[in-house]
């Protein structure tokens, strides 16, 4: 891919013509695909802030608790390639409503698991249902979307995810205190379920995707080739995989820092910190805004940084500073995860489905290898480890995307 097909060259209009900004159908998708994040993330997330309790429950450790959500995360990026394929020949909407369906019934049914074993092979498959979201998601914007609205779209669908990985967590902390952290995961999965018949009410049906007849296997791994042959492509899909293992990482074992000593917020107080994501809807939303004004090139560098001071903040003692840090985190990732989400989107040449899979396989596989990995450095030395551990991983984050300015046109 050369450097033409960077970000200063917008994608051509659809055959079919995209949905324009400020039209009906244009308010019915980005309210549609803000539901579908908003219950992937709420589902996906909402045992993050429950791990203390399965601790308890199950008698597990700090490090094996966090495979209620790696293991989600895990078949989510296995699920994820197989989704963007079939979604080529079984079209982009009823995909999205089967999986989010799926995903929420099995999540009702996790809330009724008797036995840790049966808890994560119901999450596994969780995880396994929901890939038929994200990439999908991606593609249909890319798709259906006029390049000129492309960027608030894709803020508003990353602000859906902010949205529901916040009250996904925040609801859970408080329906545990109130009552059990089963009752909390089976409310999430009723407003899963709530979420995904109003998607399909509003999602307008795809104009500009045909459908491929069969299942041509050569047809995919052609198409996942070429992505990984750009250079541009592959550095985003390691912007994803940095991001989105460090903000994992830092939110499971956050938990366990602030219910021990001194702080021992009981997990009403503790699911209440997840109130940061405010900020990451705020930043998702204003991610379009900046890259008109500044650009990518120099918007997703500074994102980079502002995540590293806000894991820096966290390392003093004090509250103030930590809640601090917070909301620096939460606002430098959930821009760096809607520049470089819509980027993939302007960057692939066709088959832009294989290319948000790609994109969103390296994002979860960060999550779940990242997020469970740094349980070991919090074994070893506690949150000043882990804070060192996701410092360095930044710092490599921010060195892809200073390389990313210099494959890309301007």
């Amino acid at each position: 891919m050369t450097e033409s097909s960077g970000p200063s060259s917008a994608p051509p209009p659809p055959p079919g013509g995209g949905i324009a900004p400020g039209s009906p159908a244009y308010r019915r998708a980005n309210l549609a695909l803000f539901l579908a994040g908003f219950a992937t993330f709420s589902l996906l997330y909402c045992v993050q802030p429950l791990l203390p309790e399965l601790v308890a429950e199950f008698g597990v450790s700090p490090a094996h608790s966090s495979l209620a959500l790696s293991l989600t995360t895990s078949l989510l990026a296995v699920a994820i390639l197989c989704a963007a394929a079939l979604s080529e020949g079984f079209g982009r909407r009823g995909l999205m409503f089967g999986s989010l369906i799926g995903a929420a019934t099995l999540n009702l049914a996790a809330a009724l698991a008797p036995s840790w074993s049966l808890l994560l092979v119901l999450r596994a498959l969780e995880g396994l249902a929901l890939g038929g979201v994200p990439a999908v998601a991606m593609a249909y914007l890319a798709e259906e979307i006029e390049p000129r609205g492309l960027g608030r779209a894709m803020g508003l669908y990353i602000g859906g995810t902010a949205l529901g990985g916040m009250l996904g967590r925040v609801i859970t902390g408080h329906l545990v205190e109130a009552f059990s952290w089963r009752v909390a995961v089976g409310g999430i999965g009723l407003a899963g379920l709530v979420a995904a018949i109003g998607f399909l009410l509003l999602l307008p049906p795809s104009r500009n995707f045909t459908p491929r007849r069969g299942f041509d296997p050569h047809f995919h791994l052609a198409a996942w080739g070429r992505h990984l042959a750009s250079p541009a492509l592959r550095l985003l899909f390691a912007t994803g995989f940095l991001a989105m293992g460090t903000f994992v990482a830092l939110f499971n074992y956050i938990g366990f820092r602030l219910t021990a000593p001194p702080y021992e917020f009981s997990q009403g107080t503790l699911g209440m910190i997840f109130v940061v994501y405010v900020f990451g809807i705020a930043s998702s939303w204003a991610a379009g805004a900046l890259i008109d004004r500044f650009g990518r090139r120099l918007v997703l560098p500074g994102a980079a940084v502002a995540t590293g001071l806000g894991v820096a903040l966290t390392l003093p003692g004090g509250l103030v500073p930590m809640l601090a840090g917070l909301i620096l985190f939460t606002l430098g990732f959930f821009l760096t995860h809607a520049i470089a989400s819509g980027w993939v989107g302007r960057v692939a040449v066709g088959t832009k489905g294989h290319a948000a899979s790609l994109y969103l396989l390296a994002y979860y596989v960060g999550s779940s290898v990242v997020g469970s990995t740094a349980g070991w450095f919090w074994t070893a030395g506690g949150w000043t480890a882990i804070a060192l551990f996701l410092l360095a991983l930044l710092g490599l984050e921010l060195l892809v995307a200073l390389r990313l300015r210099a494959v890309t046109a301007p």
